[in-house]
């Protein structure tokens, strides 16, 4: 298994973090309702933790399937 660089990491960190605050800030300065915003924050939260659990599924998806060829290697 190949192991993630620390200048990926960063990058994927700092961009992260950027499109987070790009999009906080801009549902900040909405020219709308509170009630508004608050679903737009709403939505935004769901689609990163959603984001999140995705990934999460995909690479325990991948690890499953590493195994499996390394079983499949020794038989």
């Amino acid at each position: 298994m190949t192991k993630t660089t620390y200048a990926f990491f960063l990058q994927s960190a700092i961009s992260f973090g950027a499109a987070f605050i790009f999009v906080v800030g801009g549902i900040y300065f909405l020219p709308v309702d509170g009630w508004i915003r608050a679903f737009l924050c709403l939505g935004a939260l769901y689609l990163v933790t959603s984001s999140f659990s995705l990934a999460k599924c995909v690479r325990d998806q991948q690890d499953v399937r590493a195994q499996e060829i390394r079983v499949e290697a020794y038989r």
